[in-house]
């Protein structure tokens, strides 16, 4: 059954959950790395993940992804077309950044991927290739090509690690209009509070050893009216640090 949302004056029809994970393990020899782990992808929404350095974020995107399966439970949804942005760009070398988005879709119209290049600042470079960029244009460009793929759910394995602040805020705003205008599902991993709260419909926060949902946090404020100052975010951020914070000692606290 569909129901319909109103995103700043922009109607967008929502299906059923894109993606369900019900119960899921993976170990890795001995290591149990994920437990028990129940999530829903919505359609149409920006689900960010956020969780401590190890503790099986990336495994658990390789699953929502087919890459890898599950030792136990169940992952419920089409699989196939899902698209994947890592931490480093991957760009052809050889290849314009006109070309390396057009790449993956080769029937895309020149109108569409022009789009995509004005949307990610990137209108001026288009004829040149990855050594003549910067690091936070290349990923832009990556970002770009993920889109092209007219994938319905895409998975960002925390694509901006390697920027500074302010290009990543930058990113973050290039991230939300593209969203804006294809409206895929995405599931963003990140350690950035800052990059959770601007972007998520919803945020994950995971545990560590094992891995499992502790926490998840629900942002009803439009991705292009917040601000970090905003009272509701604040009080987030606040919460959101307090969990990770908690974690961390007791992580300290097994460890010694």
């Amino acid at each position: 059954m569909h129901f319909r949302k109103i995103i700043e004056g922009k109607q967008i029809i929502k299906g059923g959950p894109r993606l369900k994970l019900e119960g899921v393990n993976k170990n890795y020899e001995e290591i149990r790395v994920l437990h028990n782990l129940n999530l829903t992808i919505e359609d149409k929404e920006i689900t960010c993940i956020l969780g401590p350095s190890g503790c099986g974020k990336s495994t658990l995107l390789n699953i929502m992804a087919g890459i890898i399966k599950p030792d136990a439970g169940s992952v419920k949804g089409d699989k196939k077309k899902v698209g994947y942005v890592f931490q480093e760009d991957r760009l052809l070398p050889w290849k314009t950044v006109y070309e390396n988005i057009k790449i993956v879709n080769k029937k895309a119209s020149d109108l569409k991927l022009k789009s995509l290049i004005n949307i990610v600042g990137l209108n001026h470079f288009e004829n040149k290739y990855p050594a003549q960029l910067s690091g936070g244009m290349r990923q832009r460009c990556s970002i770009a090509r993920a889109f092209n793929f007219e994938s319905e759910m895409l998975l960002m394995d925390e694509p901006f690690k390697s920027l500074d602040y302010d290009l990543r805020m930058n990113m973050v705003k290039s991230l939300i209009d593209i969203w804006h205008k294809w409206n895929n599902s995405i599931v963003f991993v990140t350690h950035e509070i800052d990059e959770a709260l601007l972007l998520g419909n919803k945020i994950v926060v995971l545990t560590k050893n094992p891995c499992t949902v502790e926490e998840i946090i629900n942002i009803n404020i439009p991705q292009r009216l917040r601000n970090l100052e905003d009272r509701e975010l604040i009080n987030i951020r606040t919460k959101l640090i307090r969990i990770l914070s908690k974690q961390k000692k007791a992580h300290t606290y097994k460890s010694a």
